[in-house]
């Protein structure tokens, strides 16, 4: 795979807009068998000339020996010995990509970008503004406290905070911020749709991320299919997670292992009546009850 250099006197080797192009090629002929220059053309807006030029690049310079022209299928497929170089490889790849072209066409009906028959299960937004969101992305890059008020389930009336946010986390679900809290005097997170009014940018501080042990500690979740299933049973589901000897292992941050559990739907608060309820548990639990929210 095609690698970013570390060397400081050497640099990236595509340009942005390149580098989406080869992807597609990449994700196109990979999945579906069959690239064309009508796929670049409609996605990317651009001529046969440079749709020709820019798969002929990839052949030459990125993925030599990955794709070949079939005059039966009057377009490219991968060779067997086809090795992703500006990709993973994976399906998601190729479903993301999918569902991305199903929002575009949605938003934009003379848009044709040839999606397949894919439905993404949209979840709802949440009400995160401009106005709240610049101040924390510059703080958070410039180490600054920021004023703010918050609200939660347990305090629904403002609540006045200075916070030192460092990163910005999406769980699948919603977005937080992950900052230092003056008022806690600890690291927390804060859900973006639950601040109000407007945040105010004020001078540095001395709290960043690095001093965020929870966050920098790397932890690994072992889920494995729920003892309670039959043998057969948890091939399937040992299949369907591509676990290897029965386990899955998810390599998340300290601070992300709540999440984690919530994005994989595994319920650590109740025993399930029947095992095929939730099909997955974890091995390790007791080593990550640290990390849980309490």
């Amino acid at each position: 795979m095609v690698k970013r250099h570390t060397d400081s006197e050497k640099i990236w080797p595509f340009r942005w807009d390149l580098l989406l192009r080869y992807r597609y090629i990449e994700i196109i002929a990979l999945w579906e068998g069959r690239l064309t220059t009508r796929h670049l053309r409609e996605t990317f807006g651009i001529g046969r000339q440079q749709a020709s030029k820019d798969i002929n690049e990839y052949l030459r310079s990125v993925g030599p020996g990955n794709l070949e022209y079939d005059k039966h299928l009057k377009g490219y497929k991968p060779t067997p010995g086809f090795t992703p170089q500006v990709t993973q490889g994976i399906a998601d790849e190729y479903l993301h990509l999918m569902a991305r072209n199903n929002d575009l066409s949605s938003m934009f009906e003379n848009l044709n970008l040839h999606s397949a028959n894919i439905e993404v299960l949209s979840v709802p937004l949440r009400d995160v503004r401009p106005e709240l969101l610049r101040p924390l992305v510059t703080a958070a890059r410039q180490q600054k406290r920021l004023e703010v008020d918050y609200v939660s389930i347990h305090n629904p009336d403002r609540d006045g905070r200075i916070i030192v946010p460092h990163t910005i986390v999406h769980t699948g679900l919603r977005w937080h911020v992950r900052a230092w809290c003056e008022k806690n005097q600890d690291y927390r997170d804060f859900v973006l749709s639950r601040f109000r009014g407007d945040a105010k940018i004020m001078d540095d501080s001395e709290h960043s991320h690095e001093e965020d042990l929870c966050w920098h500690e790397q932890v690994t979740i072992r889920v494995v299919p729920e003892p309670r299933l039959t043998d057969a049973q948890k091939d399937v589901i040992a299949h369907d997670y591509g676990m290897v000897d029965g386990v899955l292992k998810v390599e998340t941050r300290g601070a992300l292992v709540q999440y984690a559990l919530q994005a994989l739907r595994i319920d650590t608060s109740i025993v399930q009546l029947k095992p095929e309820a939730q099909q997955i548990t974890v091995e390790n639990f007791d080593a990550l009850q640290s990390y849980l929210f309490h």
